[in-house]
């Protein structure tokens, strides 16, 4: 009789448990059908929307890697090409701006050079600086010839050292690398 007593009490608290979970089934179920088909629409369109952008996401990002291969070769190419070795770079350097500059029309003081290795990069910095004296066209012809050169040059700076009425005197800074 005992076990019959507690029989019952454990089917009606087994029922009761179903009875609420199926309760709050049904609130889950009647919230979620207030939802009215346009933001039901919306909600789909911008699922659509963003997962074209992931897709053109992932896209990208394969195109970029199947072109890694190429942009290494590139890379390669322009340090072989526009470094120039240690031993043999200060005088090519020298001789091409000494050309530039004759070709643009401007006079140069000459051209001092400094020297920094840059770890763990295989190259060397070279700072160049030189002072220059010609008329406005002219030193827009040698800043343009230094642009064009096929050696690799980055123009630092350009400070006003001193001027007349025909001529500008420049300080110009730049800086290139060698391979080492």
């Amino acid at each position: 009789m005992k076990n019959l007593k507690t029989w019952k009490v454990l089917m009606i608290a087994t029922l009761a448990v179903v009875l609420g979970a199926d309760l709050g089934l049904g609130i889950f179920l009647w919230q979620s059908s207030r939802e009215d088909a346009a933001s039901l629409r919306a909600d789909h369109s911008r699922m659509i929307l963003q997962a074209k952008l992931l897709r053109a996401d992932v896209q990208r990002g394969e195109k970029i890697r199947a072109s890694l291969p190429q942009i290494g070769r590139d890379c390669d190419a322009f340090y072989g090409q526009s470094f120039l070795p240690s031993s043999t770079g200060y005088s090519e350097i020298e001789t091409d701006l000494d050309k530039i500059a004759a070709d643009a029309g401007v006079r140069s003081s000459g051209f001092s050079f400094k020297q920094s290795p840059v770890k763990d990069r295989g190259v060397t910095q070279i700072d160049i600086s030189t002072s220059v004296d010609a008329d406005y066209a002219s030193i827009i012809r040698f800043v343009n010839g230094i642009e064009r050169s096929k050696n690799f040059y980055l123009l630092d700076g350009l400070h006003l050292a001193g001027a007349t009425a025909s001529t500008i005197r420049l300080e110009i800074e730049l800086h290139t690398y060698f391979r080492t």
